[in-house]
């Protein structure tokens, strides 16, 4: 296994690991901050290497570093001068980012949920996008939020019914209307872990 190899000082076990993750990490902080996606991945990574022995392997390598990733950009966040004591639960990163006008070179569709999701608290947005975006279910969810799986079903809930209210109020238009519903649909229990 790569990581066993890399805690027993194996570097280009670590090389590999950090390149598997890499696009995922980075595409992970463009679509919230993309002036600071750059350093926000390399401090994720340098923040995994810090922090590799304290990976027990009761989750996933990948959960442990979106987990990482998660208290970064939690932590750029907070640093904003305007951010310094707002609360990421409800704030959205319209409200915390001084140009909420981001170029997103994705179909409509996409551009107009990615819309959706930055008008939702900054917590909401980066679930959702863990669960649809990154596939980790509701166990791998409890481990990157510290939480207990039914939490996190609670949560992506009323997630997902603020993001499909988001997009009903931004009178959500054209083509590609089921793929939304499709995408924001209620999971069966078991969908979630």
């Amino acid at each position: 296994m790569l990581l066993q190899r890399w805690r027993a000082g194996d570097s280009r076990a670590g090389e590999q690991l950090c390149a598997r993750h890499f696009d995922e990490i980075y595409r992970f902080f463009a679509h919230k901050l993309p002036g600071d996606a750059d350093d926000l991945t390399q401090q994720t990574f340098l923040g995994c290497v810090q922090a590799r022995n304290q990976f027990l392997g009761h989750s996933t390598f990948r959960t442990f570093l979106f987990a990482i990733a998660r208290n970064q950009l939690y932590t750029r966040l907070r640093r904003m001068p305007k951010v310094e004591h707002v609360d990421l639960e409800v704030s959205s990163l319209n409200e915390l980012v001084s140009s909420p006008s981001r170029k997103l070179h994705e179909q409509q569709e996409l551009a107009q949920v990615r819309a959706a999701l930055q008008a939702l608290p900054v917590e909401q947005q980066v679930l959702l996008e863990f669960h649809y975006w990154h596939d980790l279910d509701a166990a791998g969810l409890a481990e990157v939020c510290e939480t207990t799986p039914g939490a996190i079903r609670v949560r992506l809930l009323r997630a997902r019914r603020a993001l499909r209210a988001r997009l009903t109020s931004m009178a959500f238009s054209g083509g590609g209307a089921d793929a939304l519903s499709t995408a924001l649909r209620e999971p069966d229990p078991d969908d979630l872990g």
